[in-house]
């Protein structure tokens, strides 16, 4: 009976389940993409002199190093608490885990959003701000790899689409503060309505996940192994019931039962997992090392040469850096789903990914502030090009790199795979943070 289903899954009605898909992408990097993005914010709150204790302020404001120390904070929880999650996802519920790390994330937002409005030394408001974001990375991680897994039971399309919907993310945030940017209320107002935005996003990326299993499409994949395991079993015990009644003599004669192995009706371990992806784990670890390496921290100090115009000049950074590369990064994740090149067995698709280390030497030869190297690249329609070039192969590569490696493992091993790249995809960010700061005290 299984096998008549899986030769004919049934349709997802109104793509319902692709789109919730896609938003579950969107609500895992909600977290790093408006932390990130809201640097204007968060430097202008630290640049105010600390109160000392008989009332005046100091003569200057302190460096407190934002940049350095979010991407630090962010990628650390990210990377530990998905190395866990790789290991302990099976002793744990995926859909107590996925709920619980919502729940925690949406309540850290709220926390920061309501912060806007506290006025704080800037101690105390660095130390906070530093807390809450290993917090929210650290659920985010956990979200993120059980997500990873689930998604990896369903056909390879919608693991484009949760990439796709990932990217989706950094939009959200860029157009946010764009409009934070443009908008005529106080700082404060603009602010709190900037945070306001993932909290209502994370309320409704829950609320898509509890509906998940109420679809018919989307139960006939969660449930497919179980029906695969039943059916196994059923067929193992058929199959010696048939050799007791054909041998029973000689199974008395022997007395003991000649069992069918049961290795296939188990996932197999980690280790044994990890042989078979390990190629799209070291792409993935890659893709996202060099793109870490210089996005936000080279791309961020890039300024327009048009520096008479001064809307223009407000808004650059926000448009050319954040919106091109998130926009682009998402037409990347989108495109497998038009095609796939190059194909896992490939020995081009390495090849492609290692190619994109060109763009660090690019990027630091744009016009960088007060660069040391010789800027090549100065105009502003060059940065644009080599930052969608950049952004698009991300995506593209990234996706290629999530969907394949379900591909090579079997069913029942999707979650491990899916979560195991995860944490492969986190390493990247962690490698990419780290070389981050070298190259920012080169250029």
């Amino acid at each position: 009976m299984w096998n008549e289903k899986k030769q004919s899954p049934p349709a997802d009605r109104g793509q319902a389940v692709a789109a919730i898909i896609f938003v579950l992408g969107l609500g895992t990097l909600l977290p790093w993409n408006f932390f990130m993005t809201a640097s204007q914010y968060f430097n202008k709150r630290l640049m105010t002199p600390n109160i000392t204790s008989n009332g005046t302020s100091g003569a200057t404001a302190k460096d407190y190093n934002y940049d350095s120390w979010m991407a630090l904070l962010s990628q650390l929880p990210l990377l530990l608490f998905t190395l866990l999650n790789s290991f302990l996802y099976q002793w744990v519920r995926e859909r107590l885990r996925v709920a619980f790390s919502m729940i925690v994330i949406l309540i850290l937002f709220s926390l920061t959003a309501a912060l806007v409005q506290v006025p704080m030394q800037p101690d105390t408001f660095f130390s906070v701000t530093m807390a809450t974001i290993w917090f929210i990375n650290m659920f985010g991680a956990v979200l993120q790899g059980s997500l990873f897994g689930v998604v990896g039971l369903f056909p390879p399309r919608y693991s484009t689409l949760f990439m796709s919907g990932q990217a989706l993310a950094g939009i959200f945030a860029a157009l946010a503060m764009l409009f934070s940017i443009l908008s005529n209320a106080d700082e404060s107002s603009a602010a709190l309505g900037y945070f306001i935005t993932p909290c209502v996003a994370t309320l409704g990326t829950l609320m898509c996940y509890l509906l998940l299993p109420h679809l018919e499409f989307a139960r006939f994949y969660l449930n497919r192994s179980q029906c695969e395991n039943a059916d196994t079993k059923q067929e193992l015990l058929s199959s010696t019931e048939k050799k007791v009644l054909n041998n029973e003599k000689e199974l008395k004669a022997h007395g003991k039962f000649i069992m069918e192995p049961e290795e296939n009706q188990e996932r197999s371990s980690v280790l044994n997992v990890f042989k078979k992806i390990w190629l799209m784990a070291a792409c993935v670890t890659c893709v996202f090392a060099v793109t870490l390496a210089v996005f936000p921290v080279i791309t961020v100090r890039v300024r327009t040469v048009y520096t008479d115009n001064a809307a223009w000049e407000k808004v650059f950074t926000c448009v050319c850096c954040f919106i091109v590369f998130n926009a682009l990064d998402l037409v990347g994740r989108s495109a497998p789903s038009l095609g796939q090149w190059p194909s896992k067995d490939s020995l081009l698709f390495p090849a492609a990914v290692l190619s994109r280390l060109v763009f660090i030497p690019l990027l630091m030869m744009c016009n960088v502030q007060n660069s040391r190297l010789t800027v090549l690249f100065s105009h502003d329609c060059a940065f644009v090009t080599i930052m969608a070039l950049f952004a698009f192969t991300n995506g593209y590569l990234a996706s290629l790199c999530m969907a394949y490696a379900p591909q090579l493992v079997r069913c029942k091993d999707c979650e491990t795979a899916g979560s195991l790249m995860t944490f492969f995809l986190v390493l990247g960010l962690a490698i990419g943070a780290s070389f981050s700061f070298l190259l920012g005290k080169l250029v």
